[in-house]
Parts: structure tokens; C-alpha cells; sequence
């Protein structure tokens, strides 16, 4: 296979790890803790909202945001994230990683610091500036998704390249932890400076004006680490495998790793032609793509799809569920800052019990079982505890039985990202050629988001109590929460059936994968007698 490779990809793929393969995670790794942080954190910031905009005078219960203004608050991230997905996708493969990456990071900027400005003198003016800054935040948080994975994946060695595309995903861990940790700090440092009574208490004064730059500030956060990081993407040289093989310049790719990973690397012009030649470019809507690697496309819409159906419809209504357990008192009992606070606190907890801790056991083993034993595992985990929650469900409900429920749910959440969650996003980064990676990353990615959207709207609705009088104001009766968590552990079954569609790409070097390596009769060895044999030097 080396023979007829060549030798800057060669170079990379058995390069030891060094030092910029760090910097890399850190630069790439950034985007994904700003992802996260942008996404979560507006969950923290709902109940808030709804105190703020939506209060009625003489209400038993708090202001809530109507079911409309609920479900684009939380879900127009995501259809601005599945644009950004397609678009930056396809423009990554036109145009260049490279090129494209400090775009995504500008807008997520502007966007984050933008939303925290949303104005306005009516509650319908303030959400639909929101919604608008949300949408434009989301399409730059899209395209982070196949650039970040796709860049990551042609910069690493073969041993390694799954951890260090898990470690790039992973930093979203330690964004959804950030979320928690500042809106514990902003919340905690406005209750100290403004007490005020609770909604029982005085239903008016429990909503402390100051209350409005709690959420904004919040928000505004976000920009803070993607700020940080876009001078070091503006300095990171194109990709190798981009420069050689789409943009056929061989010896602008020799140049470029040669000062990544010093070494002098050698520039093979007339066997980057030879490739071009032999390999004759099918696009992404031909036959031959089809037949190459068609149920490999399926595999990874198909998983990502069904995945983020259980894992954000878990992970936005996380609050919902503290509620429903008792980890968070009835509303009325507190005041508007104090509710933020107790969110966060919740959501804080979970992170840093099971969801960072997830994140980091696939990067520690996904090298050593493979990607498809950790996803058939994760599914497999998720629809077991899936199930085990629902079916005794009125037993956890019991105060007694609280923090077993806790314990359960938490393990749900550590098997989907040490599992699916993170393999979903490594495996389209690794299985197709070069000239269509990042498209391909990108329609997978937005498949997934697909399935976000379906969870988060989908569950607003299905969670809802079966009794009228119980369900939440605006909504109509639902499924109940045992059903719906039912009808979750089926989805996560399903996910387990559609793993089997997916390669297994361990251990092998990117045109392996991808057939980029092999010629029109379809197999290496014919391709390396093609080649007149030429030994390349290593």
C-alpha cells in the first residue's frame, strides 16, 4: 500500500505524536467548546426568559414561555446548525479547510455577543431578535462540525487519528460543564448583590429588573473562547491531503507539513497526476459513489440521525426531569435568579459526573476496540437504562428512589458519549476520499441535527402528562414521560441495528479507507503494479 502512496501522507500517517497534533485539538477543539456552550446554555436560560416576558398578574405559577416561543428559543440554533453543516460542508471540500475555518469562527463570534444584545420594547420583538441571532450563531456553530473533524482527521497519524478527532469532540464536555459554571457564577453574584423574595412571596419582585442582564450576560459568554482561538486558525496551514489530492499541488503540500512536523518531506508532483489520472473523480450523486460507499453514507446519516433524537431530547429537558424528581423545588418557592441557579447547579452535576467523563473513556479506548465495538456497546447500554428507567417509572418517582433514578439517567448520559455520541462524529471524518469528506461529514451532521430537532420538539410535546390539568400551560396533552421514555429506548435500538452499516476504519490510513489509493479495477495490489513498482522513500 506505501508503494503507492505518497509521501507527505505517508509521512503523517506514521508520524509519532508531536506537538502540533496538540495544538491542532486545542485550535479545533476550541470551536466545539463554543458549540456547546451556545447550545446548552439556552436551556439554562428558558424558565428565566418566561419569568421576564411572559409574567400574568395574579398567575399561581410563574411566567413560562409559550409553546411556540419555547420551541424556536431552543430549536433555531439547530436549523441554523443544519444549514451551516450542509453549506460549510460542501464549501470546505470547494474551497479548502482552511480557508473556510476562520469564517465559521467570525460568525460564531458575532453572533454569540449579538444574541446577548437582542432588543426590543415587546416580548415578541426581544424573542424574535433572539431567534434571528440564534439562527446565524447556529449556521457558524454548523460549519465547525466537518471542518473541525475533517481537518483533524487528515492532519493525525492512522494510530491515533481516532482518539484525536474524539479529543476535538470531547472539548464540547467541558463546554456544556462551562454553561453550568457561569451561569452558577453570574447567577450567584447577582442573588448576593440583589435578594429578593420569592414568587409565593410576592409574585413582582421575585423578577428582580437586574434579571434581564443575567441571560444576556450568559449568552455573551460564548464569544469569549472562539475569540481566543481565531488568530491560531487564521495561522494553520491547509491540510495535506486537501492540497495534494483535491487542489493537486504537491509541492505546496510537501512545503506546508514540512515545517508542521519538520522534516524534509519530498514533493512527488508527477505521482499526485498519476493518482489524479487513475483515479477518475466521481461526484457525490454518481453511480459509482453509490456503489462505493452508499451504505457507508446511510450508516453514518442513519446513526447520527436516530442518536441525537435520544440525546438532546434528554439533554434539553434535563431540567424538566430534575423537576419531576424533586432535585429542583416547585417554581413558586423561588425567585427568578434562584431558579437559574438551581439549574445550572443540576445540569453542572450531571456534566461533570457522566458526560465529561464519557467523552474522554472514547478517547482513551477508541484506538485499542475500534470504533464499532464502543457504538454497538453505547447503543446497546443506552436502550438497556433506557428501559429501566421506564418501565418501573412510578418507582423512581418515589423520594426514596431519587437517586437511584440520578445514578440511572447519568449512566444513560456516559454510555451515549462514551459511545455513539462521539463515534457518529469520527467515523464520517475517516471513511470517505478527500475531494468529498467534508460534504460528506457535513450531510451526516445534519442528519443528526435532523434528529435534534425531532427530540427537542418532539419530546416538548410527547413529555407532556396525559391529564389536561397537569400539562404545562399552552400545551396539549402528551404521551407522559414513561412513554416517551419508552418510545427513546426503542429509537436507541434501532441505532444499535443501523451500527452494522458502518465500517471500521482502526487503524487504517485515510486512502485506505476511502479507495483513494486504488485504481479503476478496484483493488491496490493491481494499482501498485500499475505504478512500475516504485518504492517511495520513507
Amino acid at each position: 500500500m506505501a508503494k503507492d502512496q505518497l509521501q507527505v501522507l505517508n509521512a503523517l500517517d506514521v508520524a509519532k505524536t508531536q506537538w502540533y497534533h496538540f495544538t491542532a485539538i486545542i485550535i479545533a477543539g476550541m470551536g466545539f467548546f463554543t458549540d456547546a456552550y451556545d447550545l446548552f446554555c439556552i436551556s439554562l436560560v428558558t424558565k428565566l426568559l418566561g419569568r421576564i416576558y411572559y409574567h400574568h398578574e395574579g398567575a399561581a405559577k410563574p411566567g413560562s414561555l409559550p409553546p411556540s416561543v419555547s420551541a424556536a428559543v431552543n430549536g433555531v440554533a439547530f436549523v441554523g446548525t443544519l444549514t451551516g453543516q450542509l453549506f460549510f460542508g460542501w464549501l470546505g471540500d470547494k474551497m479548502g479547510r482552511k480557508r473556510v475555518y476562520g469564517m465559521t469562527l467570525m460568525v460564531m463570534v458575532l453572533c454569540s455577543v449579538a444574541s446577548g444584545l437582542s432588543f426590543g420594547h415587546t416580548p415578541k420583538s426581544v424573542m424574535a431578535t433572539l431567534c434571528f441571532f440564534r439562527f446565524w450563531l447556529g449556521f457558524g456553530i454548523g460549519g465547525d462540525y466537518p471542518l473541525s473533524a475533517t481537518i483533524m482527521s487528515e492532519y493525525a497519524n492512522k494510530k491515533t487519528r481516532g482518539a484525536f478527532i474524539a479529543a476535538v469532540f470531547a472539548m464540547q464536555g467541558f463546554g456544556i460543564l462551562a454553561g453550568g459554571m457561569v451561569a452558577i457564577i453570574v447567577s450567584a453574584a447577582f442573588k448576593a448583590k440583589y435578594p429578593a423574595p420569592t414568587y409565593e412571596e410576592n409574585p413582582l419582585a421575585s423578577t428582580i429588573p437586574e434579571a434581564d442582564f443575567v441571560w444576556r450576560i450568559i449568552l455573551m459568554f460564548g464569544a469569549l473562547p472562539a475569540l481566543l482561538t481565531y488568530y491560531w486558525r487564521l495561522k494553520m496551514p491547509e491540510t495535506a491531503r486537501y492540497t495534494a489530492l483535491v487542489a493537486k499541488n504537491a509541492k505546496q503540500a510537501a512545503s506546508d507539513m514540512a515545517k508542521v512536523m519538520q522534516v524534509d518531506v519530498e514533493a512527488e508532483q508527477e505521482k499526485v497526476d498519476e493518482i489524479t489520472e487513475r483515479d477518475k473523480s466521481f461526484g457525490l450523486f454518481s453511480k459509482e459513489f453509490l456503489l462505493r460507499h452508499g451504505f457507508h453514507l446511510l450508516g453514518t446519516t442513519s446513526t447520527w440521525f436516530l442518536l441525537d433524537i435520544a440525546f438532546y431530547s434528554q439533554n434539553l429537558f434535563q431540567k424538566d426531569i430534575f423537576t419531576a424528581i424533586g432535585w429542583i423545588p416547585n417554581a413558586k418557592t423561588m425567585n427568578a435568579i434562584e431558579e437559574v441557579y438551581r439549574i445550572a447547579r443540576a445540569q453542572t452535576l450531571i456534566a461533570l459526573c457522566s458526560t465529561v467523563p464519557g467523552y474522554w473513556f472514547t478517547v482513551a479506548f477508541i484506538d485499542i476496540i475500534g470504533r464499532f465495538a464502543i457504538q454497538l456497546m453505547g447503543f446497546f447500554f443506552m436502550t438497556v437504562f433506557m428501559f429501566a428507567l421506564a418501565i418501573p417509572y412510578h418507582h423512581w418517582t418515589l423520594k426514596e428512589n431519587r437517586i437511584g433514578f440520578v445514578i440511572m439517567y447519568s449512566l444513560t448520559f456516559f454510555f451515549a458519549n462514551f459511545g455513539p455520541n462521539a463515534t457518529t462524529f469520527v467515523v464520517p471524518a475517516e471513511i470517505f476520499p478527500a475531494r468529498l469528506r467534508s460534504t460528506c461529514h457535513g450531510i451526516s451532521a445534519a442528519s443528526g441535527k435532523l434528529g435534534a430537532m425531532v427530540g427537542a420538539f418532539g419530546f416538548l410535546y410527547a413529555a407532556q402528562s396525559q391529564d389536561k390539568t397537569k400539562t404545562d400551560a399552552g400545551y396539549p396533552a402528551g404521551i407522559g414521560m414513561r412513554n416517551s421514555l419508552i418510545v427513546l429506548g426503542c429509537i436507541n435500538f434501532l441505532g444499535l441495528v443501523c451500527t452494522f452499516l458502518v465500517p471500521e476504519s482502526k487503524g487504517k490510513s485515510l486512502e485506505e479507507m476511502s479507495g483513494e489509493n486504488e485504481n479503476e479495477a478496484g483493488t491496490s495490489e493491481e494499482a501498485e503494479l500499475g505504478s512500475n513498482n516504485r518504492t517511495l522513500p520513507v
